[in-house]
């Protein structure tokens, strides 16, 4: 059962992540102040020390968080029997659902997560790395169903994916897709990668 003071760190760690994503999004990531986050977070300056030693720190704990979610999704729903594209649909979209809650801040998170700054490259690897952990096995499964080629290396297949879900994330920040289509639409361009873009003979 959990404490009353880890409810309480917890409770305080979601508060400044709060702050953070409504400053960064109102001020913009290199305007905004420790101070000024621990002001909107209703606590002291030292103890965002407490919890993140830079700003930089709560983007990463929020990739993170990202994480934990898609851990939990795949953990509590997924089914390796599933076809691979109904599984790649869900996980994305799930993580479609993180990024554009809060535009603004979705917009920085995915900036700093697609082309992360070099003194932030050792942590970004650390996250890619726990995230291939979770999809390798579902795409192993379904190269042993048959679903996808068994010569294609996992990291090439997890690239086709996510390259296209960034494609989707690109064309709702720039409005050619709302978010009741998106998922419709991912699961196309899935689709069609899956397929390959030949004429079938």
């Amino acid at each position: 059962m959990e404490s009353r003071r880890e409810k309480k760190k917890k409770e305080t760690r979601q508060a400044i992540m709060q702050a953070a994503m409504t400053l960064f999004s109102e001020k913009g990531f290199d305007q905004t102040s420790i101070e000024e986050l621990a002001k909107a977070a209703g606590i002291g300056k030292g103890t965002i020390y407490g919890y993140f030693e830079t700003k930089t720190d709560i983007l990463h704990a929020f990739c993170e968080d990202e994480l934990e979610c898609l851990h939990k999704e795949l953990t509590t729903y997924a089914d390796r029997e599933i076809p691979i594209l109904q599984q790649m649909v869900k996980i994305y979209m799930t993580e479609f659902k993180q990024i554009t809650e809060n535009r603004e801040f979705g917009r920085l998170f995915m900036q700093q997560t697609t082309f992360p700054r070099d003194a932030d490259l050792k942590r970004h690897l650390e996250h890619e790395n726990n995230y291939f952990k979770l999809l390798f096995p579902l795409l192993e499964k379904a190269q042993e169903r048959g679903e996808l080629r068994k010569d294609l290396d996992l990291l090439y297949i997890t690239g086709h994916f996510y390259g296209l879900y960034l494609l989707l994330v690109s064309a709702w920040f720039s409005g050619r897709i709302q978010t009741e289509e998106a998922e419709y639409a991912l699961e196309a361009v899935f689709s069609q990668a899956m397929e390959g873009l030949q004429p079938r003979l």
